[in-house]
């Protein structure tokens, strides 16, 4: 995608770029405005879109397929015996399990059902999620490269498996822009209280993009932002008035010396007086009825449980915020699964189900994507000795599940096979860059053209390949 360059004016003809600002759109704040407006008439847009706004639960860890979505008769029937090198094929496998003399198959214990009119295959640890089985595209194809939680995850939200890249949600800020000049564009929420790998920061930052693109993360406690709030004894007309001479100063030097960055810092800083009022009311859930708390279960009273943040998320969309970002983690079960994986199905059923019931019977179903999935899926087989009714999985990238509902995806349809043993994908493979491709074409953006040109190079959030899997648009 091309995009305007600022560049500097001639002082001799009495235009500066400081005057030039002032003149034309109202200064700095006339300028976002108008790129807001620029964005809301779709001339950013390479095709029409279908979403507006992405909420993506990602489920950090890597659940396992074979025991939610992707239903294994066979394999199940074989537990126990060797795993195949047919099927294996010498594929790589973890330092984890390796070395292992012996790895055995292990079946789901759980059972399956086919629910909808879709006929959708769920497992019973979903008894909610499979309510919306006809408004679920669910794909049991999914493959990467990564086969450790690091590059993985980073690959999941990046598109590289080397840290640094921008995040996906900052591609859509930088490409998109705001809709909401009161919240940031991409919003990040992550489970209070849970452990397993470390979530950090440079998975919703920027990377390369200028800084204002990164992902706000809310936090749990009473100020969902640091230092976003005046100190005690501060008047809101006080920081105004702090903030406009501020203004003033940066934008003497940004005169100067054309620095981008400044721009950058006055746009946070007016970002940042805005929410002081914006941030307090879409957090606050207690003028929610008691019909929203029946929805998403009394987990949701409880600020930053994984309930209370598919609520939050779903006011956030109402507010029109482009990309929402919730993180849980605990999928990671190398031993201990059939206990491990209930009590994350416990803690993310009801209210996944919850948020898309929510947004359907809202109307925003239609033009909101809503994405549940991790960064790979676990084995077939048996990590560590084997035990038929507590056993572990390890990592595997070769095919995991996913599922996507609303945003012009379509609905009550499993799309993707693996093998009988769910170890290889047998058709419709999904790489990471193609899941990208897909979300961006959804909201309008060609995936070739959207780029950022930085040390020589023009960047792309798919790197240098991956297509729009168009069977799964509606």
């Amino acid at each position: 995608m091309k995009r305007p360059e600022c560049t500097g004016f001639d002082s001799s003809v009495g235009l500066t770029r400081r005057n030039f600002l002032h003149r034309f759109g109202g200064g700095l704040g006339g300028l976002a405005l108008a790129n807001m407006l620029h964005a809301e008439t779709g001339s950013k847009f390479h095709h029409p879109a279908k979403a507006k706004r992405v909420i993506y639960l990602f489920q950090s860890g890597g659940p396992s397929q074979i025991d939610l979505f992707d239903y294994k008769p066979r394999l199940i029937q074989e537990t126990g015996k060797e795993l195949p090198e047919s099927v294996r094929q010498g594929q790589r496998l973890t330092g984890m399990s390796g070395n292992q003399a012996s790895l055995p198959l292990v079946g789901s214990p759980f059972q399956f059902a086919q629910h909808g009119k879709s006929g959708q295959w769920i497992s019973e640890l979903l008894p909610n999620t499979a309510k919306i089985a006809d408004d679920m595209c669910i794909v049991n194809s999914m493959c990467t490269e990564a086969i450790n939680h690091g590059p993985g995850v980073t690959f999941m939200q990046t598109g590289s498996q080397l840290p640094g890249r921008p995040s996906m949600g900052s591609w859509l800020s930088y490409g998109l822009g705001s809709m909401n000049e009161n919240l940031p564009s991409f919003v990040t929420l992550v489970t209070k209280g849970k452990s397993g790998q470390p979530l950090v920061s440079r998975l919703w930052g920027s990377g390369f993009l200028p800084g204002k693109h990164a992902g706000t993360r809310f936090r749990s406690a009473k100020d969902a932002i640091l230092y976003l709030n005046s100190p005690e004894g501060v008047s809101r007309e006080s920081r105004r008035n702090a903030l406009n001479h501020l203004k003033e100063l940066h934008e003497i030097q940004l005169e100067r010396t054309g620095d981008s960055a400044l721009e950058t810092r006055i746009a946070q800083y007016e970002m940042g007086f805005r929410m002081q009022s914006s941030i307090p009311d879409v957090t606050d859930l207690g003028n929610e009825p008691e019909s929203t708390f029946k929805l998403y279960g009394e987990d949701a009273r409880t600020p930053g449980t994984f309930a209370a943040n598919c609520l939050l998320a779903r006011r956030l969309a109402e507010k029109d915020v482009r990309f929402i970002q919730l993180y849980h983690q605990g999928w990671d079960h190398h031993g201990g699964l059939p206990g491990g994986i209930k009590k994350q199905c416990k803690e993310t059923d009801r209210a996944s189900y919850a948020l898309v019931a929510d947004l359907k019977q809202r109307g925003m179903l239609d033009d909101t994507l809503v994405i549940w999935g991790g960064e790979f899926g676990r084995t077939n087989y048996c990590q560590g000795k084997f035990n038929k009714t507590n056993f572990g999985r390890d990592h595997h990238p070769r095919n995991h599940s996913t599922w996507f509902a609303g945003g012009g995806v379509k609905p009550g349809i499993t799309y993707g096979q693996s093998d009988d043993y769910s170890y290889n994908v047998e058709d419709g493979g999904i790489h990471v860059h193609d899941f990208h491709a897909t979300i961006l074409h959804l909201l309008g953006i060609d995936h070739e053209r959207l780029t950022f040109k930085y040390q020589g190079r023009h960047f792309r959030l798919t790197d240098v390949h991956g297509h729009a899997v168009k069977p799964i648009l509606s």
